[in-house]
């Protein structure tokens, strides 16, 4: 079922000529024609009752209201697409809200954009209404542009840090239960073939990152960023460690507590909601950071691999998983949409950025592996499954917010396919004296 077919109703203008059939000035599809070249992939309509694209093409883009135009012309680009599609003012019609993948991977290898001359755009601006230029407000779920933010502090300070997690991650964990499945796994899966069971997945995810610690009954493990306790209870189930889980989410960690005590690994694991910073200082003999670097900030990394390096004793290991960017020459910060609607002040690093810091830090890389086409298989699942419990979700957290993470995944999806962005596990150590580290001549786990 489409977007469309759900929220009938939710456009107050006209869907058809003014009274007569005499359309006054430039239509929808006017401005269509104005910023595109050759056919179109797909068919989009106006409120105005134009329309242009094949008729029978497999994906309708519907710009349902005024609103939705202003949107589109006021911020060009995602994200002024995504305020208008989160508002309800654009809709898809052809793919399902929470996997439009097929959306995104037509429009990106088949839509041919162009930019406008100088006399069309102002001949389109006098036809539409100077008004259309004037922006509307941005739906309830953006956040605000990155200079407003500084009234909670500079960028990755605690108090910035805590609230742009909250963003995210303070959502719904009834939400986050029905997306990510039984695992409450909000990182990417680990894959032996593309016929595995999303539950497969992540718990050889968890294994592999386990394998490449080397952990054993007794030891101690800090997992910085821990989200819903995944690791530390799959650490202190399955391989009888110690392990201790922090998160600047509370809901993260008030969930990951109870599911411990539930499941009776009280003696072992433990999740305190607590900034990384604020970890406890004692020896660990390993570290897990898996999906937190993302959120620390580029310029961060010296201090933060610091700050891990002094909790890891002599011989301990580091594995550091990250998303990363696919090479050291791309902008560190995330774009529009993913700024203001899914990771505020999220940030990301080339690989050989990342490895340098870990370095540069003191730490011995021994080990690193892109598992990006892992993330894209996880991704395409927790798109699965947002389709599959749509009406919940929604019920949940409302048809703005669950219409972000339908773009945000399925577009994310694509961009790993593409290898926009990728996902890296960098292995290291923290020597002790005279370069003793205790790591084996070959690695003692199965890559």
């Amino acid at each position: 079922m489409s977007l469309t077919d759900r929220e009938q109703g939710a456009a107050n203008a006209p869907s058809s000529p003014p009274a007569g059939g005499r359309r006054t000035g430039k239509t929808v599809a006017d401005v269509v024609r104005a910023v595109t070249a050759g056919d179109l992939p797909i068919r989009i309509t106006g409120y105005d009752g134009s329309a242009v694209g094949p008729a029978d093409a497999g994906i309708t883009l519907s710009i349902r209201t005024e609103r939705g135009l202003s949107y589109l012309l006021t911020a060009p680009g995602d994200l002024g697409m995504a305020r208008a599609y989160v508002s309800g003012d654009l809709a898809l019609s052809g793919v399902h809200p929470g996997d439009p993948y097929e959306a995104f991977r037509v429009l990106r290898d088949e839509l041919q954009l162009r930019l406008p001359s100088v006399p069309e755009a102002l001949a389109l601006v006098r036809g539409l209404g100077w008004q259309r230029l004037l922006p509307p407000p941005p739906p309830p779920q953006e956040a605000a542009p990155r200079w407003k933010r500084v009234v909670n502090g500079l960028r990755h300070s605690r108090t910035r840090d805590s609230n742009a997690i909250s963003h995210h991650y303070d959502v719904s964990n009834a939400f986050y239960e029905k997306v990510l499945g039984p695992s409450m796994t909000y990182t990417c899966a680990v894959f032996h073939s593309s016929g595995d069971t999303l539950e497969q997945a992540q718990a050889a995810k968890y294994d592999l990152v386990a394998g490449k610690l080397a952990l054993k009954p007794g030891m101690k493990l800090l997992d910085v960023g821990c989200g819903w306790g995944g690791m530390v209870r799959h650490a202190a189930r399955e391989y009888g460690v110690k392990a201790l889980g922090v998160t600047l989410s509370k809901a993260q960690a008030q969930w990951a507590q109870a599911a411990i005590e539930r499941e009776g690994l009280g003696e072992l694991a433990e999740v305190r909601h607590l900034d990384y910073r604020d970890a406890p200082r004692e020896q660990f003999d390993a570290i897990s950071s898996i999906g937190l670097t993302e959120h620390i900030g580029v310029r961060n990394y010296p201090a933060y691999f610091g700050a891990l390096r002094d909790r890891l004793r002599p011989g301990g290991r580091l594995l550091n998983h990250c998303i990363t960017r696919a090479d050291n020459r791309a902008p560190h910060r995330s774009g529009a949409f993913i700024d203001r609607y899914v990771f505020p002040d999220g940030e990301l690093a080339g690989p050989g950025r990342l490895i340098s810091e870990i370095h540069d830090a003191g730490l011995e890389v021994h080990h690193e592996e892109n598992l990006r086409q892992h993330y894209a298989l996880t991704l395409a699942g927790w798109c699965r499954n947002l389709a599959e419990h749509w009406d919940f979700c929604v019920s949940e957290v409302g048809p703005g917010t669950a219409r972000v993470w339908g773009l945000y995944m399925a577009g994310s999806r694509l961009a790993f396919e593409r290898n926009d962005i990728e996902l890296h596990q960098v292995l290291a150590t923290h020597d002790g004296p005279d370069g003793v580290n205790g790591y084996p001549l070959r690695p003692d786990w199965t890559p």
